[in-house]
């Protein structure tokens, strides 16, 4: 069956998302769960103490948070299994309608991407 891994990414500093919203999620999240769909995930942090390792010309360097030139960042991540790719984008697209729904004010990219499990392309 397939995996995937959605994320949220929205504009940094913008404030906790309304009550209502974590209410929406808990639900969605629970039927999913109960579903044996939602397999894992949860909230992030913002980048204040976020490290990052930049590999460039054979070197690394640490870049330690927050970015001030970051316009968005990874708010929340979660690992899903669905049927087929067409459950998985259906389902993202409801997740992405309660954020619309409960906090229209901000700007926010649900990403659903397949988790590979070897060197092969999706669906193969």
């Amino acid at each position: 069956m397939p995996r995937f891994m959605g994320f949220v990414r929205m504009q940094e500093g913008i404030g906790m998302p309304p009550q209502s919203l974590f209410d929406a999620m808990d639900a969605h999240i629970g039927e999913r769960a109960a579903a044996g769909v939602f397999l894992d995930g949860g909230g992030l942090y913002g980048t204040e103490d976020a490290v990052n390792f930049v590999v460039s010309g054979g070197e690394v360097t640490r870049h330690d948070g927050p970015y001030a030139e970051s316009k968005e960042v990874v708010g929340g991540w979660s690992i899903l299994q669905y049927d087929t790719l067409e459950d998985a984008v259906a389902d993202q697209q409801k997740f992405a309608e309660l954020h619309a729904q409960h906090w229209p004010e901000a700007t926010v990219v649900a990403t659903l991407r397949q988790i590979s499990d070897g060197p092969e392309a999706p669906g193969d």
